[in-house]
């Protein structure tokens, strides 16, 4: 018998070979340790955060600058922004969908979400606040609520107008596909219509939870009528800090803010971003991918692969499976089949012209309130509001070309190179969620020393809130445009006019139209703030419609309040019809890709 000698397992390869197996054995249970620890934090954070709402309710509360406040602050804060988004997903996509398919309502559908995304946050304000706390008055629920439906307003319209464009633009073969195999409405949703749609989500999503910073201040602590409504929270730190002049406070406000923007980045981005990459429409594999460890975490873990296995999956074929038998079980109407067919359907007609009954007294009642409301306004405040109304159309207007100026080619570049996207796409998410108000002093100061003031100010702060969703969204058609069709204008070799002409610009079309809306909507949102702000003692104004708006919700001239956003709301309509509307069939039609 050969023996070996006692040296030869001491060689290091057989080290190695050890090491390996033992590592092959133990990372399985790290990454299961790192996942239980995970969900072990949120439910401490669901039980925390329970305790608080349901406790008694504060109705002033002091708001300390000290930056041992700022974990606390930040942590409330955060669960307010997710509840918001979780809130507005939710929204975007049942109403995206309902709007998408049924075409009796689709108009007015679309119609009420131009006229909904006008509206500002502090226009829904007084009706929000004041409903929320009638229905938990001894709650502190009710404010927090209250905040969290304030935080939604800001951002949930682009997403659905993201998800109702990405129906829109499925491809015919797909919807043949899914006719043919016949799947269920259920089937058809999650397996074609989210999974198409879902990279345009994801970008719209990161922009909304910047929108959702970007209002923060305003969502948490402001002035209506008598009452002075404060939540402990990130954004009352900082218009605390911002009122009284505490640039050191803001400082730290900032940099708690940014790291909380890079962690997300980081923890829920960037996975969710190269786990949507593979819905991209292509007949081609990407050359390059978008990479995240904490992915890899999730998608490794024996833990949450059995979980699934044993639980989502049988329970996802046996809905699946039951839907398809009760189709083809679906028995042949009769004659008595018929008739009792007729007879339900008599029915529904009665029952659904009764709810439409019961709507249009509602209506009629509200529209009268409101008409004896607006008896109310005096001519000179109507000529005042109209001449504000021309002023920010004007500032909105010229933000949007300055916006759309650089979004463009920066956002095409952003979609087409990956390796750019890693580092252009954290520093931009920071950029959108950083609010412009904790900066405006400073930016207000500067414009004053060089000549400018509260007009070019307005501008400025107009830009920072409407840019980003252009250029969220062009990164999103940019990264969803096939690789194959780029690797044609490449083997053709395109110029680069061409390129743009029959690639880019084709490809993009449809995100580059929602991004445009939601822009003119997040500007006009914006006024609010740019046109109207508190400076320690005293408040900087201009002439335009926001700073109407922001004055009557300060004095509690509600009138006022619903005269000027009844303004906004019709000149954003009239503009969505005139101009959007048909850029938005252009992009359903011509530029379908199919």
């Amino acid at each position: 018998m050969m023996r070996f000698p006692e040296s030869f397992s001491n060689i290091p390869g057989r080290e190695t070979l050890a090491r390996s197996q033992v590592l092959q054995r133990t990372w399985p249970f790290v990454l299961d340790l790192c996942v239980a620890g995970i969900g072990l934090a949120c439910f401490y954070g669901v039980v925390y955060i329970a305790k608080y709402w349901f406790g008694g309710a504060q109705p002033e509360i002091l708001i300390s600058q000290s930056p041992r406040a700022l974990p606390l602050y930040a942590f409330y804060s955060i669960v307010r922004i997710g509840l918001a988004y979780l809130l507005s997903l939710a929204f975007a996509i049942g109403y995206g969908y309902v709007a998408a398919y049924n075409k009796r309502i689709e108009a007015l559908m679309i119609a009420g979400l131009d006229i909904l995304q006008s509206i500002p946050v502090l226009s829904f304000l007084p009706g929000v606040m004041l409903a929320m706390v009638a229905l938990f008055p001894t709650r502190q629920i009710g404010v927090e609520m209250g905040a969290i439906v304030l935080i939604f307003t800001g951002q949930v319209w682009n997403m659905a107008f993201s998800f109702y464009s990405s129906i829109k633009s499925i491809p015919r073969e797909l919807s043949e596909a899914a006719s043919i195999y016949q799947f269920s409405r259920l089937q058809r949703l999650v397996q074609l219509e989210l999974p198409y749609s879902a990279i345009g989500l994801v970008w719209n999503s990161m922009v909304s939870v910047a929108g959702g910073w970007f209002f923060l201040m305003a969502c948490e602590m402001f002035v209506l009528g008598t009452r002075d409504f404060r939540l402990p929270g990130l954004g009352s730190y900082l218009q605390t800090a911002a009122g009284t002049g505490n640039y050191v406070a803001i400082t730290w406000g900032l940099l708690t803010m940014i790291a909380i923007i890079v962690a997300t980045d980081q923890l829920i981005w960037r996975p969710v971003i190269a786990w949507s990459d593979k819905f991209k429409f292509e007949q081609v594999e990407s050359g390059s991918r978008v990479r995240s460890p904490l992915l890899h975490l999730l998608q490794h873990s024996r833990g949450l692969r059995t979980l699934r296995r044993h639980t989502v999956e049988p329970l996802e074929e046996g809905l699946y499976r039951r839907l398809a038998k009760e189709r083809k079980e679906e028995p042949q109407p009769s004659t008595a089949g018929k008739k009792v067919t007729v007879t339900r359907g008599r029915a529904s007609v009665w029952l659904r012209g009764m709810i439409l009954a019961v709507l249009a007294v509602a209506v009629l009642y509200a529209a009268w309130q409101a008409l004896t409301l607006l008896r109310e306004v005096h001519g000179s405040q109507f000529a005042e509001i109209m001449k504000g109304a021309l002023a920010t159309f004007l500032r909105v207007n010229v933000a949007l070309v300055l916006a759309a100026a650089w979004t463009i080619p920066a956002g095409v570049a952003i979609g087409f190179h990956p390796r750019l996207a890693r580092i252009a796409q954290p520093i931009a998410q920071i950029a959108a969620s950083v609010p412009a108000t904790a900066l405006f002093p400073v930016l207000l100061l500067a414009l004053v020393r060089i000549g400018g003031g509260m007009g070019i100010g307005s501008i400025a702060l107009m830009l920072l809130g409407a840019q980003w969703y252009i250029l969220f969204n062009v990164i999103a058609g940019a990264m969803a445009i096939p690789s194959d069709l780029k690797e044609v204008a490449t083997l053709f070799h395109f110029t680069t006019l061409q390129r743009w002409r029959t690639v880019i610009l084709p490809g993009i079309f449809p995100f580059l139209i929602t991004g445009m809306v939601t822009a003119s909507g997040g500007a006009w949102n914006a006024s609010i703030i740019a046109e109207y702000f508190r400076l320690k003692n005293q408040t900087l104004q201009t002439t335009g419609l926001g700073a109407v708006i922001s004055a009557a919700t300060d004095s509690g001239q509600f009138q006022i309040l619903l005269m000027a956003t009844i303004v906004m709301a019709t000149m954003v309509v009239t503009i969505n019809r005139l101009v959007w509307r048909p850029l938005y069939r252009m992009a359903e039609t011509r530029y379908k890709l199919e």
